[in-house]
């Protein structure tokens, strides 16, 4: 769900007190500490959205333009994703976004993160969803 509609159910930023960043330059802030974890934690990752925008793209979402998008992700300690907050750095039409929320939930039920972790964790960062070239 968008940052915006997470707040309004009072989800955002209140999850933040029931997950950790996966990596943290305070290794006291961080689940992942061991440059092992870490350096597995971000190919983890890596894949995860990769997968997700090939899906995106395989389910026929397509972007006319690239799409700049910021994203965190919190996770169970079992992989599981518990919550998916995004927001578009520009609008785009609604269609189109109620498509990405439908393909996102779709992706993630049917997708665990694919890393575990001894407690519940949380990562972020930009994307970029290609435009796609026909």
């Amino acid at each position: 769900m968008q940052f915006e509609k997470a707040k309004e159910k009072g989800i955002y930023p209140a999850v933040e007190e029931n997950y950790k960043s996966a990596v943290h330059a305070d290794s006291t802030k961080a689940v992942f500490v061991t440059e092992a974890d870490i350096n597995k934690h971000i190919q983890t990752y890596q894949k995860f959205i990769q997968g997700l925008g090939h899906f995106l793209q395989e389910k026929g979402l397509e972007w006319e333009e690239s799409m700049h998008c910021f994203n965190r992700i919190y996770i169970n300690a079992n992989g599981t994703i518990e919550y998916f907050l995004y927001q578009f750095k520009r609008d785009i039409p609604l269609e189109k976004e109620e498509k990405f929320i439908t393909l996102v939930k779709e992706y993630i039920k049917a997708n665990k993160f694919g890393i575990t972790a001894p407690e519940n964790f949380s990562q972020c960062s930009p994307v970029v969803y290609p435009k796609v070239i026909k």
